[in-house]
Parts: C-alpha cells; sequence; structure tokens
C-alpha cells in the first residue's frame, strides 16, 4: 500500500487520514513550518511543533485549533505512527516521519544543512521515501560557512559606517532577519520592521535569546537610525518608504545572491547569498543519508534535480505542488502599504 499521494489540495498520508502542508482548506493538516506557502489558513486542525504554534496563531489566528508536539514525540494518528524531527530550516522547523505497517515515510518541508544556531539542526532520517524540496537544486549554488557568511555582513556594515552610511539589509522576516540581528550583534543598534518584530516574539517564546532591537515607525521621523543597521522585509525594497531611510546603502540576503547576476536585482548595493535552504551538495547529502529506495522532488529545480537523481542511481520522480513562494508572506504584502 501506498503511504502517501499527491492531492490537489496537497500531500495526502492515506492511511492516517491527513495532508501534510496543504494549499487548500482540509480537516487536519500536519504542518512543517510556519512559512506562509507550508502553512496556510482555513485548516479545521492543525499540527505542528510546538516552537511554531505561535507563530501560526500570529500569522493566521489566535482562534484556530492547534496542537503543538516536541521533536521526536511520537503520536498515532489512524494506526500511522507519526513524529517530527528537526529540519534545520527556521525556528520549529520538522520534518514529518510517517510508520505504518513497517514501510517509514519522511516529508522534509523546507530544510538547511547548516547550523545557524537559531534553529535546531537537521536530523537525518532512515525511510523508505522521502520527499525533497529542491529550491537550490543546481550545482552553481554552495554556501559559504556560516561564520563566513557572518563576516562578509559585518565588514560590509563596518564599510559602510566608514563611509557615513545606513547599512539596510532586505530579508524574510521569518528565519533570515533573525539570522541577520544574530550576525550583526554589537556592531551597530539594530533597527527592525514591526512585522520582524511580531515575529522575534515568537523565537523569544521558544527560548531563543535574540539581541537587543528597536522597532521602527516608517510614520514618524527616523533620522535616528542613521548610520545604524536597518532589517525590513523584501516587499519594502521596492516602495517609496524605504527611501525615508537616510544616507541609505542596502542589500539582499537570498541565496539567489549566489549568481553575480542577481547581486543587480532591484538595484540593490550589495547582495549576500545567504538561505534558509539546503545547497546543492546539502540536498545531496540529505537525501544519500536517507538511504531512501524513493524520492520525490516537490519544488525548485525540479526537472534537473530529477534527472540527476535518477542519473547517479537515485530512484527519484518530480511532483506539483504549490510550496516556493515564501516572499508572499502575509507581513511583508502588508508591510508594503505601510
Amino acid at each position: 500500500m501506498n503511504m502517501l499521494q499527491f492531492r490537489q489540495e496537497g500531500i495526502y498520508c492515506i492511511p492516517g487520514n491527513f495532508y501534510i502542508d496543504p494549499w487548500q482548506p482540509v480537516d487536519f493538516a500536519v504542518v512543517t513550518h510556519g512559512h506562509a506557502d507550508h502553512a496556510r489558513w482555513g485548516m479545521k486542525k492543525y499540527l505542528c511543533h510546538h516552537f511554531t504554534v505561535p507563530i501560526l496563531k500570529s500569522r493566521i489566528g489566535n482562534d484556530i485549533a492547534v496542537q503543538g508536539v516536541s521533536y521526536n514525540e511520537s503520536l498515532y494518528i489512524n494506526d500511522v505512527k507519526v513524529s517530527l524531527h528537526p529540519a534545520g530550516h527556521i525556528v520549529g522547523s520538522a520534518q514529518i516521519r510517517m510508520e505504518y505497517k513497517g514501510k517509514v515515510s519522511v516529508v522534509s518541508g523546507d530544510y538547511k544543512i547548516q547550523n545557524d544556531g537559531l534553529s535546531t539542526p537537521f536530523e537525518p532520517i532512515k525511510c523508505h521515501e522521502f520527499v525533497s524540496e529542491s529550491t537550490f537544486g543546481l550545482p552553481i549554488y554552495n554556501w559559504l560557512s556560516v561564520e563566513q557568511q557572518n563576516q562578509q555582513m559585518q565588514n560590509w556594515v563596518l564599510q559602510n559606517q566608514a563611509n557615513g552610511k545606513t547599512s539596510v539589509f532586505i530579508g524574510y522576516s521569518l528565519g533570515k532577519a533573525q539570522r541577520i540581528m544574530k550576525a550583526l550583534s554589537g556592531i551597530s543598534p539594530l533597527h527592525v520592521h514591526y512585522s520582524i518584530g511580531k515575529l522575534n516574539e515568537a523565537y523569544e517564546s521558544a527560548g531563543v535569546k535574540l539581541p537587543a532591537y528597536h522597532i521602527i515607525n516608517f510614520q514618524e521621523d527616523i533620522k535616528h537610525v542613521d548610520k545604524g543597521i536597518v532589517i525590513v522585509p523584501p516587499a519594502l525594497a521596492d516602495s517609496k518608504i524605504i527611501n525615508k531611510i537616510p544616507n541609505m546603502a542596502n542589500a539582499i540576503c537570498s541565496g539567489w545572491m549566489q549568481v553575480r547576476g542577481s547581486r543587480r536585482w532591484r538595484s540593490a548595493d550589495a547582495g549576500f547569498a545567504i538561505s534558509d535552504h539546503a545547497d546543492w551538495h546539502g540536498l545531496l547529502d540529505a537525501i544519500k543519508t536517507t538511504e531512501a529506495e524513493k524520492i520525490y522532488i516537490t519544488h525548485g529545480q525540479t526537472a534537473v534535480f530529477t534527472k540527476y537523481l535518477n542519473e547517479i542511481g537515485i530512484s527519484a520522480e518530480e511532483v506539483k505542488t504549490a510550496f516556493g513562494n515564501e516572499e508572499e508572506e502575509v507581513e511583508e504584502t502588508k508591510a508594503s502599504k505601510l
């Protein structure tokens, strides 16, 4: 019997009668993490890691029916043994392990192998079938170490300070912004958009200590941020609001910045290849470690990556999903209007 089925509502666990990260309303959704392309409104019941609970309530609504569990804590859903394991993507991100009649299937959601010091590090899981993303599934994508990434950002801030510039970093409000804050702690005062401050509370409720920061009110005079550090979500990159920041030099933090031509995206002054997704080698290492007989590739460079896996003797199949639109996060859409 097949464990998983790829339906129009989302990834369905047949014997368990539940969905993993569904993109259409269903009765029971097991959620890998809090990004908007994986955690959507409209489910009757949600199950996720307990660190993700405040994120879902913040983004979807306080009145949702949601149950939180710990990593490696097992529960049974219609005779399917279900447990959540660290994915290393953002705080509370989890791989969903399902076991039924001796067969083990794992849906990884989004994941990264690098330890960013904020998320619980990725945990490899042996299984029979593994569902993997491939956002950066091309050989050109190879991340520097976290220490090297941090040093690059710190050097850029110091250079801007010497030139009388305010350093503005553009990164997702959930995951990326907190990494930027950690990297730049102690160099200069940190100022963040309210959407980032709101999600910082979710990190802090999970026991993650973040550097001191100030929330910017763009409707007031913001001259006080001059020559400091400002972190905003991507929706502000093309808005008039960002032009209120005095003496601005702006940098985009994204894995897409690995490609040199991308550094001119949105006319940014700098680009840092920092991602909460696995790079080419990270994807391959994660997949090989599972020793899975079958790999399903859900989003990203699906065609190229699937073809490569099959060429090296790993049985892989490309499947169509609605994942991969983190930039359309609710808070960031709202931010562009403020």
